[in-house]
């Protein structure tokens, strides 16, 4: 008979498992996860107020207009293939340098991470400068994928090296091959994680501005900003917010019912062999060849468009300025990834372990503000501010409240599929003994998690620091961080200025990208 118990759970803890999934979730968690969603649906209370400014009629001529649906469409394909490519190059490279003895595995899982240290909206700008004709779909899914791969890269990356290899060993022991193995036994026990990093990279292509923008290819976010810059009547943007967050519900819950209903946990770090790596023999070479075009297209050429740019511009740039605005990213980035991985935490823990209908709902909530525009989240912000919360008009706490509401999902992702890794019945040996529900979470769940979460809150700095339409509205006044003086520079037609300040993105971001890396 049939079960829904993964196999590479043994009976005991697998019915520990089903146990906590059943447990009615704790205080401790129920609170802080409610919190985190009602900032991550702060927004949607703006674009509620704002969309129905003008009654249900005007808003829903606006829903069904052609303009709409041509946008919807534009959007969804951008969406399907940046996710599909996304998909292909993550697993692909994930298996390759985690279960192969494929030469120079280190070196290639570092450089699959390192594309998350280059803006999308530099990335794109180094594609058309170098290729005009690339401008349009093309060049807008070519800077995506390349940008947002990294996201099923390392999620997957870090089960394969978690769950126990003995049934894909058990498989090749009885005549499978490596890709029939790889397709019937590694890719279902892979398929939470890259769904979570598929659902991530679809929220980053629905809200992506910058890309867009520079390869002129309309999307929801570009026309939701030049309705912004066009008329002082907010509501036909706030009315096309409102339908990127029906998209982002109806993607969430789709990446719900590919999930699967067990982890992949072993019940010890001692009760699994480290798994032995398949030889490529003959495929060796186009495996390295594979390797090499990603990283040279992903990594090598923004990097040498962008050393083009340092080397023809003039040293006459700001060197304060350069370090000022270096000061600033790192600080708000910082406090920015702190914040949003404590919240991250009990959503994480909820949606891991317990599998209610409440648990689903924070966690669907906390997703919605990933996919409104980074605009959009600024301008409710600021509206909040102005009427109910003057004095955090333009200071750091509506700023950091920003990056939460936009990069909660990437934490949430992480903490997610670290906890699913730890084994539960761990948990429950805890409470049995007289353990309360914190004292579990924080002796035995975060210890086991840790590196997962520290993964997660690495990723979160680092596309803070890349943030750009949320920090222009919100940053306090007389700060500017390396992405609004890139953007600055960029604006005046004066890349060759704004050289400097990408190259200093890039440094930064490629440390915690370089230590995700190796950790794969």
């Amino acid at each position: 008979m049939s079960t829904n118990t993964s196999p590479s759970v043994p009976a005991p803890a697998a019915a520990s498992h089903a146990a906590a999934v059943r447990r009615r979730p704790p205080l401790v968690l129920l609170l802080p996860a409610t919190a985190a969603a009602l900032i991550a649906l702060l927004p949607l209370g703006y674009l509620g107020v704002r969309s129905l400014e003008r009654g249900w009629a005007f808003t829903w001529d606006i829903v069904t207009e052609q303009r709409t649906l041509e946008l919807l469409g534009r959007s969804m394909a951008l969406t399907a293939i940046v996710v599909s490519a996304s998909l292909v190059l993550g697993i692909s490279l994930a298996w390759l340098t985690v279960r192969t003895d494929l030469p120079g595995q280190r070196v290639w899982a570092v450089l699959a991470t390192l594309p998350l240290a280059v803006p999308s909206y530099v990335a794109a700008f180094t594609w058309i400068s170098a290729a005009p004709s690339l401008a349009g779909l093309p060049g807008a899914a070519i800077t995506l994928t390349f940008a947002c791969f990294p996201y099923v890269f390392l999620p997957v990356a870090a089960t394969l090296r978690g769950i126990d290899p003995a049934q894909e060993e058990a498989a090749r022991s009885l005549g499978s091959g490596a890709l029939r193995t790889f397709v019937r036994i590694t890719l279902p026990q892979v398929r939470p994680a890259a769904a979570g990093g598929a659902i991530l990279v679809a929220l980053y292509v629905l809200s992506d501005f910058g890309s867009v923008s520079i390869t002129r290819y309309d999307t929801f976010t570009r026309a939701i900003h030049s309705s912004y810059q066009a008329s002082f009547d907010r509501t036909p943007a706030a009315v096309l917010g409102c339908v990127l967050v029906a998209m982002t519900v109806l993607l969430v819950a789709a990446e719900n019912r590919t999930r699967g209903r067990a982890g992949h946990a072993r019940t010890g770090q001692g009760s699994a062999r480290p798994p032995v790596r398949l030889r490529l023999g003959v495929w060796t070479g186009p495996a390295l060849a594979w390797c090499v075009a990603v990283a040279a297209t992903a990594v090598a050429f923004p990097l040498a468009t962008l050393g083009y740019w340092l080397a023809i511009g003039n040293s006459g740039f700001d060197g304060e300025k350069l370090w000022s605005a270096t000061v600033a990213t790192v600080t708000v980035a910082a406090i920015g990834a702190a914040v949003t991985t404590l919240l991250a935490l009990p959503v994480g823990v909820l949606s891991a372990r317990h599998r209610g209908r409440l648990a689903r709902l924070l966690e669907q909530s906390v997703y919605a503000g990933h996919a409104v525009p980074g605009i959009t989240v600024g301008l409710a912000l600021v509206f909040f501010a102005v009427r109910y919360a003057y004095p955090l008009y333009q200071e750091m706490p509506l700023l950091i409240v920003a990056y939460v509401v936009l990069f909660l999902p990437v934490a949430v992702a992480s903490a997610r599929a670290a906890i699913l890794q730890a084994p539960p019945v761990l948990e429950d040996v805890a409470r049995t003994l007289g353990r309360s529900p914190l004292q579990v979470l924080r002796e035995i769940t975060v210890p086991l998690a840790a590196p997962g979460i520290g993964a997660g809150a690495a990723l979160t700095f680092v596309v803070i620091m890349k943030e750009l339409p949320a920090t222009l509205l919100l940053r306090p006044t007389g700060t500017d961080t390396l992405a609004t003086r890139l953007w600055t520079e960029t604006g005046a037609g004066a890349f060759s200025g704004a050289a400097p300040y990408a190259a200093a993105i890039v440094l930064i971001a490629a440390v915690p990208s370089y230590l995700l890396g190796r950790r794969s």
